[in-house]
């Protein structure tokens, strides 16, 4: 019994830990990033696969079920030392590289540099054409993608680690990493992408709403805007083509009082204030304070589960835990991992 009370405790120590390495070094080198690893994965997996449809919705499948196999066993392997674990799941992390990204055409904007801020918006963020978008227009887009990869590239793999240890976060990221690659409605990735998508999907449920709920609270400390936040959240959610991306994104529009429009596609929020520079350092402000929201839950959790030996274990087995990708990491290691492939950068947005 308190085996499995431990083993829960080490859990939230590590992800604390991860957290903290993820915010101080950010990303590791492209040459041995974990995350360029599971896109070399996904690439041979394509150069492999069959022609025909049936045939490639079977290979998808069965590629993505290989390579889970193949990426929990490999994880499984790191000691269950709070430290080792903390700094090999922070490589599957990416929030300092995410708010660099955004802060990056935060400051093109700044400098009335369209061109600049298109550029790194392509770049970074999202895969949609970005040489005729007005300055608002970027700004909302990587708010957007900010609010978006907050839960892909921070929440979802946390909580993966926290139900499913280092395999189960590993095993989203593959996961995420393959829906970014292959999970288009186009003829070439229709079918091949589709088991990809679909559990892409599935695992985001989940960890896009409970995004949500931080950024409310962010919200609500920072700018007395967490019932806007939520409300909006709650309303307009349902507008995008995800089922999940819409919960964040309208979260944050609400929050900073804004609206977020892609054009020909969505409109989330209904502020009046006009996406720019100013607002971009206003969402990224918000976003810092939901991961401080969630480390202190860490923290909580590990002095609870500490004081409480019996609490996590009444009704749970004391052998061993069940183990259980983003879009890949930004810049340099999306491009990396996902190279030779048009299509989603870090938001899976657009």
């Amino acid at each position: 019994m308190v085996r499995c009370t431990l083993v829960n405790s080490t859990r939230s120590q590590a992800l604390f830990i991860a957290l903290a390495a993820d915010a101080l070094l950010g990303d590791p080198p492209n040459a041995w990033h974990p995350v360029v690893r599971l896109g070399g994965w996904m690439r041979l997996g394509e150069r492999l696969a069959p022609t025909g449809n049936a045939a490639r919705l079977g290979w998808g499948a069965l590629w993505l079920a290989g390579g889970i196999v193949i990426t929990g066993g490999i994880a499984r392997l790191v000691p269950r030392y709070a430290l080792a674990q903390g700094l090999i799941a922070s490589t599957l992390l990416a929030y300092r590289g995410l708010d660099r990204a955004v802060g990056e055409v935060q400051a093109a904007l700044e400098a009335d540099d369209l061109h600049e801020a298109r550029r790194l918006l392509s770049w970074h963020l999202v895969s949609r054409a970005t040489d005729d978008l007005s300055a608002d227009e970027v700004a909302a887009a990587a708010i957007e993608s900010l609010a978006e990869n907050l839960s892909d590239s921070l929440i979802a793999p946390a909580l993966a680690y926290l139900v499913g240890g280092l395999p189960g976060m590993a095993i989203y990221r593959l996961t995420n990493t393959a829906d970014a690659m292959w999970g288009y409605h186009n003829e070439r990735y229709e079918h091949l992408g589709k088991a990809a998508a679909q559990l892409d999907d599935a695992l985001n449920l989940v960890p896009a709403r409970l995004t949500a709920v931080l950024i409310t609270l962010a919200a609500q400390l920072v700018n007395g805007q967490g019932a806007t936040a939520w409300r909006t959240a709650w309303r307009d959610a349902g507008r995008t083509a995800s089922p999940n991306a819409g919960w964040p994104m309208a979260a944050l529009a609400g929050a900073l009082a804004t609206t977020l429009t892609k054009r020909d596609h969505y409109s989330l929020g209904d502020g009046a204030r006009i996406p720019d520079a100013a607002l971009i350092g206003e969402a990224r402000a918000l976003a810092r304070v939901a991961v401080v929201l969630l480390g202190a839950g860490l923290v909580g959790g590990v002095v609870r589960l500490g004081g409480h030996p019996s609490a996590m274990c009444t009704t749970k087995p004391t052998k061993g835990t069940k183990a259980e990708a983003f879009p890949a990491h930004v810049s340099d290691v999306y491009h990396e991992a996902h190279e030779g492939h048009e299509g989603r950068t870090i938001s899976g947005c657009g």
